[in-house]
């Protein structure tokens, strides 16, 4: 009878490593819930209507009636910021989407093409770089008229040279890796390689800056409401509240502090979303 071979032990496979949530994003995430949740159902968070007014409470100081005071005709300033986050939510969505669906495809074809196209874009990109970016945007919307709708096609004609160059620089990249030419060899068409494979794997920082750019367009938006280019009066916008509070700084600063801290919060959310985003992309 042979003798039968000792078996080593078992050792157990390793349990997979559990990616830690990062405080950075728990805190991006509470932040935009807050102001999409205001944005969604204001009528159900803020306590007064954002335009009644009530003579018998002018330029009152933050209370426990009005947590963050009232203005010069008594309306509540706490329920004007939380109806202004469904403006100002909006401006960071439309005046960067279509820029940057916009942005996205031309540098694709750019990218994807190049000789006389490139030269041609290159050529537009100088004429942009030229004149600073908020310059162009009011000069526009000093033609077409203060607005909502008009501050949006203003900072979607100059904000898509940015996506552009983006997508531009991902693709050239992308089409001398090996699965670019590979597509070529096997005969697939320009499209087929452009869109169907090119572009996914391009797409990651144009996603990235995208989260980044609904930061900076709430702060370029909330900046020409205070020009009085934006969202007008007596519409509730961040940048119209510190504007109205600016002739009461020293006698009602809650007028313009509470909305500007409402400006830096939401801000610091997409910025906070945007690192994250980088962060769980590079480790994917």
């Amino acid at each position: 009878m042979s003798q039968a071979a000792i078996a080593a032990p078992e050792v157990p496979a390793a349990a997979p490593r559990r990616r830690r949530i990062r405080p950075i994003a728990v805190v991006a995430g509470l932040l935009l819930a807050l102001f999409l949740a205001c944005a969604a159902v204001p009528g159900l968070i803020a306590p007064y209507s954002p335009t009644s007014f009530d003579y018998s409470a002018l330029l009152r100081p933050p209370s426990r009636t009005h947590p963050f005071g009232t203005d010069n005709f008594g309306r509540d300033i706490l329920s004007r910021t939380i109806w202004a986050a469904r403006i100002d939510l909006q401006i960071a969505v439309f005046s960067t989407v279509f820029a940057a669906m916009f942005g996205t495809l031309a540098g694709c074809v750019v990218g994807y093409v190049g000789g006389w196209a490139d030269a041609i874009f290159r050529r537009i990109v100088d004429v942009f770089i030229t004149i600073p970016f908020i310059v162009l945007v009011i000069a526009i919307i000093a033609v077409l008229g203060p607005g909502l709708m008009n501050m949006y096609v203003a900072i979607g004609a100059v904000n898509w040279i940015v996506y552009a160059r983006l997508m531009r620089a991902e693709i050239q990249r992308q089409a001398r890796l090996d699965y670019a030419a590979a597509g070529r060899v096997m005969g697939y068409g320009a499209l087929r390689i452009m869109f169907r494979h090119l572009m996914p794997n391009a797409i990651t920082p144009i996603i990235v800056y995208w989260m980044t750019d609904m930061a900076l367009a709430i702060l370029l938006g909330s900046s020409l409401g205070y020009l009085g280019l934006g969202a007008q009066p007596p519409t509730a916008e961040w940048g119209v509240l510190i504007a109205d509070g600016k002739n009461f700084m020293t006698t009602a600063w809650w007028m313009s502090i509470f909305p500007g801290i409402a400006i830096v919060l939401s801000g610091t959310g997409f910025s906070l979303l945007g690192d994250s985003l980088t962060d769980w992309l590079r480790r994917r």
